[in-house]
């Protein structure tokens, strides 16, 4: 065997182990009972050890400095990108010491399981010293990669979630769209206003009925059942491997629209594992193009998709044809004024899309205080109220609804928010892309057709993998790379524009 050929062998174990991880951290969240948790911790760390080992083994050293792409893996682009993005992830991994991985893993799950009953009771105490632990782990696994990866701290966590992005690309991004929202925020308002009222949609909505719903919706999109699971868990994700599915979702037999929407969205995730390029899996290379990627698969189906006017005039009859009652709040133009009402809110995962980014602003300007330093732990629920309020006008009444409404913290995700409002604007890109691509987009929305949409996402995202960089990525598939300027154009068509024209 070639070094080449010896490093695919190891990064498809590599891998597979993450692909176990995966399963075990979707188990933990949607099946495990309550007293497996320190187990379940301790399982996950080895794994991760495991990983770690592997990829930081000598032999693994020793065939990177052998392999040459030009030589070992002939002209083949992807070979190339792959044995570049192996160099990469190797670099990361040899910086941490493998006790300070294992020590991490343990500390997330740790911190975790206590926070889940202490959102619940709104109990920052409970969790505080967790995170002050976990955050401590955190800096030091900065510290470890920065100088190895030539970048700071912060950027170092940021590179772990979507490569080729750093804070200082992310800040003018999100100054612009704070200042976009300071004008365009009162203004939806202001229009909003003049509207009628949106008519609750009436009953209950049982909650089996609504999975049943929800799993036709994630099929019509082109999700296939003996490769995906939908069930429930306090925090809709999906997780698994690109063969082996998991989605999750929460139920409110009060209202549908958070489980819809959700399954939706994490199915938009789903169809992008689905359709990575097969030859290349359990390879670097044919991994999805980092987080920022994903969420733009995520928000393009749902967001640019399942909420635009055409596909709300097929869902209503949907709806109405599953709960039953009177046709009337099931009416396109409600449903729109029901599901893409502007509001200051309190959580993220409920907000708006155009408030939606100044949540994550809010969490990128902390998670950079805390990793630095600058902002001690105890001190997080204070900051976090002070900065609501001048981002959005509102202030948290507790911390449930406050500091402690997302799991990534106390899971040591930081460096991953910023994904989220990067993927909203690069999926207005690629929508945009998109209709002027494919004929009669909109009106295959109409008729709750996605395939063509979903087509067009294989050839230009999915099948790409990992082979380029995020704005490469968008320039192959846009003519350019990341431009905010699409998603205000967006915003400002449904949401500003006057006169009572459909808006997508």
């Amino acid at each position: 065997m070639t070094a080449y050929a010896r490093l695919t062998a190891r990064f498809a174990r590599i891998a597979t182990v993450g692909e176990a991880s995966s399963v075990l951290g979707w188990d933990a969240a949607a099946m495990m009972p309550p007293g497996g948790g320190a187990a379940r911790g301790d399982q996950l760390a080895v794994l991760a050890g495991l990983a770690h080992g592997l990829l930081t083994a000598p032999e693994t050293a020793d065939d990177l400095a052998q392999a040459h792409a030009q030589t070992e893996a002939g002209d083949d682009e992807w070979d190339a990108a792959n044995l570049a993005l192996m160099r990469h992830a190797h670099t990361r991994a040899t910086a941490v010491p493998a006790d300070l991985v294992e020590a991490q893993a343990r500390a997330n799950s740790a911190c975790e399981k206590v926070w889940r009953d202490a959102r619940g009771r709104s109990d920052f105490a409970a969790v505080s010293p967790y995170l002050v632990e976990v955050v401590s782990l955190v800096r030091q696994t900065a510290d470890a990669m920065a100088p190895a990866l030539g970048l700071s701290p912060y950027d170092a966590l940021m590179d772990g979630y979507q490569r080729g992005i750093a804070a200082a690309d992310v800040a003018p991004v999100f100054a612009r769209y704070e200042a976009f929202l300071r004008d365009a925020l009162p203004r939806a308002e202001e229009r909003q206003a003049r509207q009628p009222l949106p008519v609750p949609l009436p009953g209950v909505f049982p909650a089996d009925r609504q999975e049943g719903l929800c799993r036709h919706l994630s099929a019509r999109a082109g999700l296939e059942a003996a490769h995906a699971r939908l069930d429930r868990s306090a925090h809709p994700f999906c997780g698994g491997t690109p063969t082996d599915v998991r989605i999750t979702t929460r139920y409110d037999e009060a209202d549908p629209a958070q489980a819809l929407m959700g399954v939706l969205h994490e199915t938009g995730h789903a169809l992008y594992e689905r359709g990575l390029p097969a030859p290349h899996a359990r390879q670097p290379v044919g991994e999805a193009a980092g987080m920022a990627a994903h969420e733009s698969q995520s928000l393009i189906i749902e967001m640019q998709s399942c909420r635009s006017d055409p596909f709300l005039a097929w869902l209503g009859p949907e709806l109405h044809g599953t709960f039953g009652g009177p046709a009337e709040p099931y009416a396109p133009a409600n449903l729109s004024r029901l599901w893409r009402r502007v509001g200051r809110g309190f959580i993220r995962v409920e907000a708006d899309e155009m408030t939606y980014p100044a949540h994550v602003i809010l969490r990128f300007r902390l998670e950079q205080a805390l990793v630095s330093g600058d902002l001690a732990v105890a001190d997080l629920p204070g900051a976090w109220r002070d900065g609501m309020a001048a981002l959005l006008g509102v202030t948290p009444p507790d911390d449930a609804r406050g500091c402690l409404q997302d799991i990534h913290w106390y899971d040591g995700a930081f460096g991953y928010f910023p994904s989220y409002t990067l993927g909203a604007m690069a999926a207005a890109q690629l929508m945009a892309a998109a209709r002027r691509d494919v004929a009669d987009l909109d009106a295959g929305l109409g008729r709750g057709e996605l395939g063509p949409l979903v087509g067009w996402l294989r050839l230009h995202v999915h099948s790409q993998g990992n082979r380029l960089g995020f704005n490469d990525l968008l320039r192959a598939a846009t003519g350019k790379p990341l431009d905010p300027a699409d998603f205000e154009a967006h915003l400002t068509a449904r949401y500003l524009a006057d006169g009572s024209a459909p808006q997508a």
